[in-house]
Protein backbone atom coordinates (compact mmCIF):
# COMPACT_ATOMS: atom_id res chain seq x y z
CA UNK A 1 0.00 0.00 0.00
CA UNK A 2 0.76 3.41 -0.95
CA UNK A 3 0.37 6.62 1.04
CA UNK A 4 0.65 10.19 0.92
CA UNK A 5 0.03 12.06 4.50
CA UNK A 6 -1.01 15.79 4.39
CA UNK A 7 1.16 18.41 6.45
CA UNK A 8 -0.07 17.52 9.64
CA UNK A 9 0.80 14.08 9.50
CA UNK A 10 4.68 14.17 9.44
CA UNK A 11 5.38 11.66 12.82
CA UNK A 12 2.89 9.14 10.92
CA UNK A 13 4.77 9.43 7.70
CA UNK A 14 7.91 8.26 9.74
CA UNK A 15 6.85 5.85 11.33
CA UNK A 16 5.11 4.10 8.85
CA UNK A 17 8.20 4.71 6.73
CA UNK A 18 9.92 2.73 9.76
CA UNK A 19 7.56 0.06 9.30
CA UNK A 20 8.18 -0.40 5.63
CA UNK A 21 5.27 1.23 4.06
CA UNK A 22 6.38 3.79 1.07
CA UNK A 23 4.79 7.18 2.08
CA UNK A 24 5.54 10.66 0.62
CA UNK A 25 4.76 13.27 3.12
CA UNK A 26 5.83 17.32 1.76
CA UNK A 27 5.65 19.56 5.42
CA UNK A 28 4.76 22.49 2.94
CA UNK A 29 2.50 21.17 0.18
CA UNK A 30 -0.67 22.89 -1.43
CA UNK A 31 -3.24 21.01 -1.23
CA UNK A 32 -3.92 20.96 -4.74
CA UNK A 33 -0.97 19.32 -5.38
CA UNK A 34 -0.94 17.16 -2.60
CA UNK A 35 -4.28 15.70 -4.36
CA UNK A 36 -3.08 15.32 -7.62
CA UNK A 37 0.14 13.51 -6.35
CA UNK A 38 -2.77 11.38 -4.51
CA UNK A 39 -4.22 10.97 -7.92
CA UNK A 40 -1.71 10.15 -10.46
CA UNK A 41 0.05 7.85 -8.15
CA UNK A 42 -2.90 6.24 -6.51
CA UNK A 43 -1.59 6.92 -3.18
CA UNK A 44 -4.08 6.66 -0.39
CA UNK A 45 -4.06 10.11 1.28
CA UNK A 46 -4.03 10.19 5.03
CA UNK A 47 -5.11 13.40 6.28
CA UNK A 48 -6.74 15.29 9.57
CA UNK A 49 -8.32 17.95 7.05
CA UNK A 50 -11.99 17.33 6.83
CA UNK A 51 -12.21 19.94 3.87
CA UNK A 52 -9.75 17.90 1.55
CA UNK A 53 -11.87 15.13 1.92
CA UNK A 54 -14.91 16.80 0.67
CA UNK A 55 -13.38 17.31 -3.26
CA UNK A 56 -15.35 15.42 -5.00
CA UNK A 57 -13.73 12.77 -7.17
CA UNK A 58 -11.54 11.81 -3.72
CA UNK A 59 -12.15 7.88 -3.47
CA UNK A 60 -8.64 6.95 -1.61
CA UNK A 61 -8.59 8.49 1.92
CA UNK A 62 -8.51 8.37 5.39
CA UNK A 63 -9.75 10.72 7.63
CA UNK A 64 -7.87 10.50 11.20
CA UNK A 65 -9.01 12.13 14.17
CA UNK A 66 -6.50 11.29 17.15
CA UNK A 67 -3.50 14.02 17.71
CA UNK A 68 -1.10 10.74 18.92
CA UNK A 69 0.90 9.87 16.09
CA UNK A 70 1.18 6.15 17.30
CA UNK A 71 -3.07 6.06 17.43
CA UNK A 72 -2.58 7.39 14.44
CA UNK A 73 -0.50 4.19 13.33
CA UNK A 74 -3.16 2.11 14.97
CA UNK A 75 -6.14 3.72 13.04
CA UNK A 76 -4.01 3.14 9.57
CA UNK A 77 -3.42 -0.09 10.39
CA UNK A 78 -6.45 -1.23 11.33
CA UNK A 79 -8.28 0.66 8.62
CA UNK A 80 -6.30 -0.67 5.57
CA UNK A 81 -5.83 -4.34 7.52
CA UNK A 82 -2.19 -4.10 7.35
CA UNK A 83 0.37 -6.67 9.13
CA UNK A 84 3.59 -4.84 9.44
CA UNK A 85 4.55 -7.40 12.26
CA UNK A 86 3.33 -10.44 13.91
CA UNK A 87 2.38 -10.79 17.05
CA UNK A 88 5.84 -11.71 18.85
CA UNK A 89 8.07 -8.70 19.69
CA UNK A 90 11.10 -10.12 18.03
CA UNK A 91 9.48 -10.56 14.44
CA UNK A 92 8.73 -6.41 14.70
CA UNK A 93 12.20 -5.41 14.47
CA UNK A 94 13.77 -7.18 11.13
CA UNK A 95 11.10 -5.05 9.26
CA UNK A 96 11.87 -2.15 10.60
CA UNK A 97 13.98 0.54 8.73
CA UNK A 98 13.60 -0.63 5.46
CA UNK A 99 12.77 2.75 4.48
CA UNK A 100 14.50 5.66 5.26
CA UNK A 101 12.53 8.09 8.02
CA UNK A 102 13.39 10.96 6.22
CA UNK A 103 12.89 10.77 2.59
CA UNK A 104 11.39 7.42 2.22
CA UNK A 105 14.01 6.00 0.11
CA UNK A 106 14.17 2.24 0.21
CA UNK A 107 17.41 1.35 2.28
CA UNK A 108 20.46 -0.73 1.23
CA UNK A 109 22.48 -2.57 3.51
CA UNK A 110 26.22 -1.79 3.49
CA UNK A 111 29.74 -3.86 4.65
CA UNK A 112 30.25 -2.56 8.35
CA UNK A 113 33.58 -1.56 7.45
CA UNK A 114 32.22 1.68 4.95
CA UNK A 115 30.74 2.98 8.38
CA UNK A 116 33.54 2.81 10.91
CA UNK A 117 34.07 6.26 10.49
CA UNK A 118 30.46 7.30 10.58
CA UNK A 119 28.86 5.94 13.76
CA UNK A 120 30.23 6.09 17.62
CA UNK A 121 32.72 3.19 18.39
CA UNK A 122 30.77 1.25 20.57
CA UNK A 123 27.67 1.52 17.83
CA UNK A 124 31.02 0.00 15.32
CA UNK A 125 32.13 -2.68 18.22
CA UNK A 126 28.58 -4.04 18.83
CA UNK A 127 26.57 -3.62 15.59
CA UNK A 128 26.76 -6.30 12.79
CA UNK A 129 24.49 -5.05 9.95
CA UNK A 130 23.76 -1.49 8.72
CA UNK A 131 21.55 0.14 6.58
CA UNK A 132 22.23 3.23 4.48
CA UNK A 133 20.01 5.89 2.58
CA UNK A 134 21.40 6.16 -1.05
CA UNK A 135 19.39 9.67 -0.99
CA UNK A 136 19.99 10.97 2.03
CA UNK A 137 22.80 9.02 3.07
CA UNK A 138 21.58 8.95 6.72
CA UNK A 139 22.61 5.69 8.29
CA UNK A 140 20.25 2.90 10.08
CA UNK A 141 21.24 0.29 12.72
CA UNK A 142 19.49 -1.62 15.48
CA UNK A 143 19.73 0.04 18.38
CA UNK A 144 18.08 0.93 21.60
CA UNK A 145 15.57 3.68 19.62
CA UNK A 146 14.34 0.73 17.52
CA UNK A 147 13.62 -1.06 20.63
CA UNK A 148 11.71 1.69 22.36
CA UNK A 149 9.78 2.16 19.04
CA UNK A 150 8.72 -1.66 18.53
CA UNK A 151 7.68 -1.20 22.75
CA UNK A 152 5.68 1.20 21.76
CA UNK A 153 4.43 -0.19 18.82
CA UNK A 154 3.38 -3.43 20.63
CA UNK A 155 1.55 -1.51 23.62
CA UNK A 156 -0.22 0.95 21.20
CA UNK A 157 -1.70 -2.20 19.11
Amino acid sequence: MRFIADSMLGRLARWLRLLGYDTLYYPHIEDSLLLRIAREEKRTLLTRDTRLVRVRGLKNFLLLIENDPFKQLKDVIMAFGLTPYCKSREAVIPLLASRCSLCNTVLNSIPKEEVKHRVPEYVYLTTDSFKKCLTCNRLYWKGTHLEKFQNKFMEVL
